[in-house]
């Protein structure tokens, strides 16, 4: 290819473009700043010769790759969220570029106490002599999924610049509020209008996934029975207190994040709040198997009686809501998706790992949706963290690996 990587230069310019998602927000997307990176991509792809390049009302920004082969090939997507994750900061992110890194602790100059070691971060033992990017200190990096965005738009430079690579028609699709589960809520398929696709979110150079959790959330609500509590001997039953008796019920052992890895599921208090007469418990249920869902669900619910029995006079509620199915129950029926994705890592040279998410991505969501969607790796690691950091040249692996999808693709006629 005749065109430079612009991968790094794109990547750096992003992540300091604040783009932090807000779970408390009843608007779409929850925060409008992630429209400000939005504008920056529509600019940019128009420049590299995306004429049809455009932002939607809900910040779903779309543009076209157009077909340069005369055969009838199916329509690809690549998919990258622009939001960040609000776990850790993502407001004045400084990146910082490790040339040639030697291996030795990478102290973070904003906060000398967050240092990034290869004992606490064992990928890095693999990166010495590359160009590590973190953050400050003060902020996670962006990486999830700005490195996404930025090798999506490096092979839009490098396919619009090197019309001898044949490809198909190519859909572009940047996402807002993937971190907070609600990604392509408002995605119009009919606009996309690809076949198949790929999420850019992966982690370790040559990671390929097509298999995720299945998710449900969880809402346990608790009436108490209020009184003054001057006068409540024998009245008052309080809610927080139950609520209380019923976390302290979850099994110590197993069914939580902390006990569990693999294909193993969980069950995961993520709040509590209320008053004494009312409280809250809000769980997120994940499992591999969908089925399983139900048993513990089932389980949870089991737990709630038993305590609300003991406590004559209070009730409870138990709200179950879908949140992502396992993306494997689609591409099950389509294995040369992945397949593609995995012979072109081959031909640029890397090895392929085929590997299962702890979690889910936009591509979960998009599968059941009609667009069969792996995950690819971008080389994002110890993500939604101050520690996080990613290689630029795992990031320019990326691109060749896209740039080689395409044209295995493209030996594919519908």
């Amino acid at each position: 290819m005749n065109s430079k990587h612009t991968v790094e230069e794109r990547f750096l310019r992003y992540v300091q473009i604040d783009t932090t998602a807000d779970p408390n927000s009843t608007t779409f997307p929850s925060s409008m700043i992630q429209k400000d990176l939005g504008k920056v991509l529509v600019e940019e792809l128009k420049a590299i010769g995306i004429k049809d390049a455009y932002m939607d009302e809900w910040g779903y920004v779309f543009g076209t790759i157009p077909s340069n082969t005369e055969k009838e090939v199916p329509t690809i997507c690549f998919c990258s969220h622009m939001d960040t994750a609000p776990d850790c900061s993502g407001t004045h992110i400084k990146p910082i570029v490790h040339r040639n890194w030697d291996g030795s602790p990478i102290v973070l100059p904003d906060d000398s106490s967050q240092v990034i070691t290869v004992e606490q971060h064992p990928y890095l033992r693999s990166k010495i002599g590359d160009d590590i990017i973190t953050a400050s200190g003060l902020t996670l990096l962006g990486a999830d999924d700005k490195a996404g965005v930025a090798i999506i738009m490096d092979l839009a430079k490098q396919l619009t610049d090197n019309p001898s690579i044949k490809h198909g028609d190519i859909r572009i699709l940047f996402t807002p509020d993937e971190e907070i589960g609600r990604g392509v809520d408002k995605l119009d398929m009919n606009k996309l209008n690809a076949d198949y696709g790929y999420t850019l979110d992966g982690g370790p150079l040559g990671e390929i996934e097509d298999e995720t959790f299945s998710a449900d959330a969880v809402k346990v609500t608790i009436h108490g029975i209020s009184a003054h509590p001057g006068y409540a001997k024998g009245k008052m039953i309080n809610a927080i207190k139950i609520a209380s008796e019923f976390v302290h019920e979850l099994p110590k052992d197993k069914w939580s994040p902390e006990t569990t890895e693999n294909r193993e599921g969980f069950v995961h208090p993520t709040s509590i709040e209320g008053s004494l007469e009312k409280a809250t418990v809000s769980f997120i249920i994940r499992d591999h198997d969908t089925k399983k869902l139900q048993e513990y669900e089932a389980t949870l619910e089991g737990l709630i009686q038993r305590v609300i029995e003991q406590h004559p006079g209070t009730r409870y509620e138990f709200e179950v809501t879908e949140q992502y199915r396992n993306m494997k129950e689609v591409l099950k029926d389509l294995p040369f998706v992945t397949d593609y994705a995995v012979q072109a890592m081959k031909n640029a040279g890397i090895t392929p790992k085929e590997s299962i998410i702890r979690g889910g991505t936009d591509g979960s969501r998009l599968s059941f949706m009609g667009l069969p969607c792996p995950n690819i790796f971008t080389g994002e690691m110890a993500i939604h963290s101050k520690h996080e950091y990613v290689s630029v040249q795992d990031m320019e692996k990326a691109v060749s690996t896209l740039v080689e999808l395409v044209q295995i693709w493209e030996q594919h006629e519908k």
